[in-house]
């Protein structure tokens, strides 16, 4: 059936006023616009939904069926209208592990100050993509390359790499700083789904680390805790993700991690541009 919310907004404005005259006055338009609509809307259900009587229009039997249906359907269209309303209103900012580490509350504070009319929403979800391809989000901090035929995505910044270990770990516990072939030798505790550590990082070594798996951020943290292994990660885990009994300390010789705010390929978000230099910005400051 082919409606229109125009045509159910004429109906129950009519039925509720009970006059095509009231209806057209509320409604802005002539009253042979109200009927004309109307009349439409009889046609696609296939009886008549108001009787017009000296005093203006009552309900059919049909109609007193039809009118209830409609207020639903024009409430809900509403709810959807203000949904849409608010959401050009609101950047959803995801992240899988760390947000921007010791950068997160600077953004948050700025953005605060300069941005009256957008809300960022920043939330963590365990995803590759952070909840981006789930549409979770509308913009992704990401540490791992993204699908390029959906997502385009942007280097805003560069973090050190840190190993992670029991804070009682026998050899470890006095080290400023470690090095990969260190690391190599020990277990070492990854997240293969959105984490940054892989065999890579070891390849062409004589003896590469054994790997165990985790499956979020705080089962990596209980584990390295536990000692079952460690872990190296991004500098910002260290700020986000402080636990008792973990250690981070810098790797002298570990590759720099690129960070990627990514977002829908030709996906025009308001305040993206913005978003995207302020945070080149605070990571171009330190």
């Amino acid at each position: 059936m082919d409606w229109s919310l125009r045509e159910l907004r004429f109906f129950v404005t009519a039925a509720e006023s009970g006059s095509f005259t009231d209806a057209a006055t509320q409604l802005h338009v002539s009253q042979a616009a109200v009927s004309r609509t109307i009349a439409g809307l009889e046609k696609t259900v296939g009886d008549k939904l108001l009787w017009r009587v000296s005093r203006g229009c009552e309900l059919t039997s049909t109609g007193q069926q039809v009118l209830p249906h409609a207020r639903r359907v024009l409430s809900e269209a509403e709810r959807f209208t203000e949904f849409l309303t608010l959401r050009q209103g609101i950047l959803r900012l995801g992240y899988a592990w760390a947000a921007l580490g010791k950068h997160t509350a600077r953004l948050q504070r700025s953005w605060g100050q300069r941005h009256d009319a957008i809300d960022l929403q920043l939330a963590r979800h365990n995803s590759p993509t952070a909840g981006l391809a789930e549409g979770l989000c509308d913009v992704a901090i990401v540490r791992i390359p993204v699908d390029q035929k959906r997502f385009d995505s942007v280097v805003v910044g560069l973090e050190r790499r840190l190993v992670a270990f029991a804070s009682d770990d026998a050899q470890w516990s006095r080290r400023r700083q470690l090095s990969m072939a260190e690391i190599a030798g020990r277990t070492v505790i990854i997240d293969p789904r959105v984490g940054t550590t892989s065999s890579q990082l070891w390849s062409g070594a004589e003896h590469p680390p054994r790997f165990i798996e985790s499956t979020d951020v705080d089962s990596w943290l209980d584990a390295i805790a536990a000692g079952r292994g460690v872990g190296t990660t991004a500098e910002a885990t260290a700020h986000h993700h402080p636990r008792p009994g973990v250690t981070y300390r810098p790797i002298k010789d570990g590759p720099r991690i690129p960070v990627r705010l990514a977002w829908w390929r030709d996906n025009r978000l308001n305040g993206l541009r913005d978003l995207v230099d302020t945070v080149t910005q605070l990571y171009a400051a330190t």
